[in-house]
């Protein structure tokens, strides 16, 4: 099972998820480990399976570092997690933003995002435990509930995870 190490209301910069986290799945045949993202996962693959997803571009990687550290310096409010394979390659990823409120008592809403496995890799329930892990950080830090937006071709999935229809999302592109 993977440790987690729960973040301190004094020191919001104590990591939830340390960075020797491992998740050993027992599937064939590789076993596949569940870490917190690394900035040399850029050369891993990671850009690759958010392909997977939608457009990512053209993102050099010293674009990257800039906005890993960036992302890097709030790890109070952004749990990134990658599945890797046997041979370290990044095949899935997931992330969870918390979103504070004045509602709820000043509470935090865990928003998931960017689900994404290597096309090769789907079907393994990866992405399952990708939504587990990401669920258990939104608990462990104190979110109320967690949401997320998906089509409806993938509304299934999302329901076998443990999430419901809620609503109807909108949105305005720029």
């Amino acid at each position: 099972m993977a440790s987690f190490v729960p973040p301190s209301v004094d020191n919001p910069t104590k990591p939830i998820v340390n960075s020797t986290v491992t998740l050993s799945f027992p599937f064939s045949p590789t076993d596949y480990t569940i870490r917190p993202l690394r900035r040399s996962d850029y050369s891993r693959g990671y850009l690759d399976v958010l392909r997977v997803l939608t457009t990512v571009g053209d993102i050099a990687e010293e674009e990257w570092n800039q906005r890993y550290d960036w992302i890097k310096s709030r790890n109070d409010e952004y749990y990134m997690l990658v599945v890797c394979d046997g041979q370290d390659r990044v095949v899935g990823t997931g992330s969870l933003i918390v979103e504070r409120k004045f509602i709820h008592s000043l509470g935090l809403v865990g928003h998931i995002e960017d689900i994404a496995v290597e096309a090769g890799q789907q079907g393994k329930k990866l992405g399952l435990r990708i939504i587990q892990a990401l669920d258990h950080v939104a608990a462990q830090v104190g979110c109320y509930k967690s949401i997320l937006d998906c089509s409806e071709a993938n509304e299934g999935f999302y329901v076998k995870c443990g999430f419901k229809r809620a609503g109807l999302e909108m949105a305005h592109y720029y």
